[in-house]
């Protein structure tokens, strides 16, 4: 298995619907892109999206989604 470091690597937390699973996408200059399993335990991530916005629930569910305006809300 080959190794190479994923520090400072920009991507898209990407969710997979129908697998309720998630992959962390990386673009290439060309536009192609890869898309990585994750198996990382704890990964640090920090959102840069001004369109990212958290929200609470009347059931008490902590969501992250898209801002009211993209929701239409």
């Amino acid at each position: 298995m080959k190794a190479k470091s994923a520090n400072g690597v920009k991507g898209f937390l990407i969710y997979v619907h129908g697998t309720s699973n998630f992959q962390f996408r990386v673009y290439h200059e060309d536009k192609s892109f890869t898309d990585y399993d994750i198996l990382h335990s704890d990964l640090c991530v920090k959102i840069d999206d001004k369109d990212a916005y958290f929200y609470h629930d009347k059931h008490g569910r902590n969501i992250l989604d898209h801002s009211p305006e993209t929701l239409g809300l």
